[in-house]
């Protein structure tokens, strides 16, 4: 799947990906290992003791974890190739999410990105499988384990291959429509429709499930429903916004501003000087006629009042990562920085030199003006 997840845990980096877990992970963790020893391996594997199928849990459990590892990394490796930045890889309850940055720029691109994941799960299945029937003792924890992951890949490839967006199948469905229509937001909305409806069909079949007294099963389809409906309706409503951004730039949006503090002055002339008097929220830091740093009211809030007019700006502002965007630069871009990097403003250059701020506020302002407007995206799709 290709979605915006932030890990909770960041694990290390795989040939530059960098992977992280949710905390919804260990959650999954300990259903999927309590299911695999109270009930599959016990139900096709009979006469082990209890530690020995709660071990043979634990491991499978943490290698469905590395085939949906591998799953993401295929795609984020392909991604890569056709030119998409990857912010990396997060494991969560429902398995895992490539956080890839923007979209594909062709169709043939997207299809590719979106088909890679099935096909490596699919290669997965069929090495366990091979595995699973060439390996002598045929009750032991290890061929327990290969067959499990046999069919657990089969079955993630088939799931994924649904065509319900944001599954890997529902990109598949977008893909072909946008290279049928031309038109990548239409084809995000057919295919984010479809996805709704897949949601919607599983929540219906877990409360039929519930209903007929199989109550944790049911209850688990109905919840992965929901997190794809939900899905869906994000993924449509991002496009939405992505339309209405399309053509505008950074500095149509922009709050000019040129003016800027130097490191040396305190929190306190910084306070009732700048923020109280000019209703300002943020200001660019300058050293030697050279943009060095932003400070904001969130940076001010960690230090004391009592100790305002002892601390300088020099001491709390913000040096590095100095995130800045283009005057040029497509506003979507500008606004995935900030989602990015969790930032609420972001300075703005122009051939190297400060010419604004641009904040979360000042773009919702301008989408509210085009809206009482009525404006439609400047370029059509």
């Amino acid at each position: 799947a290709r979605q915006e997840m932030k890990p909770s845990f960041r694990l290390g980096r795989i040939a530059g990906v960098e992977i992280g877990i949710h905390y919804t992970w260990l959650f999954a963790f300990a259903l999927i290992a309590w299911s695999l020893a109270e009930g599959f391996f016990p139900g096709y594997f009979p006469g082990w003791s209890i530690g020995a199928y709660w071990l043979t849990g634990a491991v499978a459990a943490v290698f469905l974890f590395l085939s949906v590892l591998v799953h993401e990394l295929a795609h984020s490796f392909v991604a890569k190739a056709k030119g998409l930045p990857v912010q990396g890889i997060t494991l969560f309850i429902f398995g895992g999410v490539s956080n890839i940055g923007g979209e594909a720029a062709k169709a043939k691109d997207e299809f590719v990105i979106a088909i890679v994941g099935p096909l490596t799960s699919l290669v997965l299945s069929g090495l366990s499988w091979v595995l699973y029937r060439v390996l002598p003792g045929q009750d032991g924890p290890l061929v327990a384990i290969l067959s499990y992951l046999s069919l657990i890949n089969l079955m993630l490839a088939g799931f994924n291959l649904l065509p319900g967006f944001p599954l890997d199948g529902g990109r598949v469905l977008r893909s072909i429509l946008w290279g049928t229509t031309g038109s990548l937001t239409k084809a995000t909305r057919i295919a984010a429709s479809v996805g709704q409806a897949f949601g919607w069909l599983l929540i219906a079949w877990g409360v039929y499930q519930v209903l007929g007294g199989n109550y944790l099963s049911g209850l688990w389809i109905a919840f992965i429903g929901w997190f794809l409906n939900s899905a869906a309706d994000s993924s449509r409503r991002e496009v939405m916004l992505q339309e209405q951004f399309r053509g505008v730039r950074v500095g149509q949006v922009m709050v000019p501003n040129t003016e800027t503090v130097t490191p040396q002055i305190t929190v306190e002339e910084l306070v009732h000087d700048w923020f109280l008097k000019g209703h300002r929220r943020a200001l660019p830091v300058s050293e030697d006629g050279k943009l060095a740093g932003i400070v904001t009211l969130t940076d001010v809030k960690g230090v004391p009042q009592e100790r305002w007019s002892q601390v300088r700006v020099a001491e709390i502002m913000r040096r590095e990562p100095l995130y800045t965007v283009g005057y040029d630069d497509e506003l979507d871009a500008a606004l995935q920085l900030l989602a990015q990097h969790d930032l609420n403003q972001v300075p703005v250059l122009q051939e190297g030199r400060l010419v604004g701020l641009l904040s979360r506020a000042e773009i919702i302002r301008y989408l509210q003006f085009r809206h009482e407007l009525g404006m439609r995206p400047e370029r059509p799709q």
